[in-house]
């Protein structure tokens, strides 16, 4: 008998990985989370971002707005990366530990390890903290910029990927929402 719930319980894990990525284990107290509206006033949702935010312009961060977060948030964070990156997914941008009072962000965000509201960078995939805008080698490359609404602050320091990040959200995220941009170089 438990060798076939052992079973059934390792395929059911396995497909939550394959077809549900960190949705599986993101979730609080196992229910879904709440949907986010995630906008710019630089782009539109599968537009192209415009060259000030890419490493071809200022290499900036764009701003960013979204909708209201459920009341028991206590922090946010946002992830951006570019999945079609020719080594796997690409990080831009980690940035967590946002005031649960943050509606958004502005243009240019300072790239210091620790902003003046308290939030953190994370590292992305250059290893540095905060903001790098697109700068693909070749074609058109999405860029999801995600949010997410959390039910705590996180105790973790400045630095973190996001992998680490995506572990320490595990069973807190309340809300979610991305905005996806594209980007080609001239």
């Amino acid at each position: 008998m438990w060798n076939k719930i052992s079973r059934v319980l390792i395929v059911v894990l396995a497909l939550c990985l394959i077809y549900g990525g960190t949705q599986c284990w993101s979730e609080t107290k196992g229910a879904k989370p709440a949907r986010l509206d995630v906008s710019s006033s630089a782009f539109q949702e599968g537009a192209m971002i415009p060259k000030l935010y890419t490493c071809d312009g200022k290499n900036v961060s764009p701003p960013l707005t979204w909708g209201s977060v459920p009341d028991q948030t206590q922090s946010i964070a946002l992830i951006c990366d570019d999945p079609d990156a020719p080594r796997g997914t690409f990080v831009h941008w980690v940035l967590f530990n946002l005031p649960p009072e943050t509606k958004g962000l502005p243009e240019n965000v300072p790239v210091g390890k620790t902003l003046a509201n308290g939030a953190k960078h994370g590292a992305g995939s250059s290893r540095k903290n905060g903001y790098l805008g697109p700068c693909p080698p070749s074609g058109v490359h999405r860029y999801y910029f995600k949010v997410y609404a959390l039910d705590s602050k996180l105790n973790i320091e400045s630095g973190i990927t996001k992998e680490k990040l995506l572990k320490a959200m595990g069973g807190h995220v309340l809300a979610e929402g991305q905005l996806m941009g594209t980007y080609k170089r001239q």
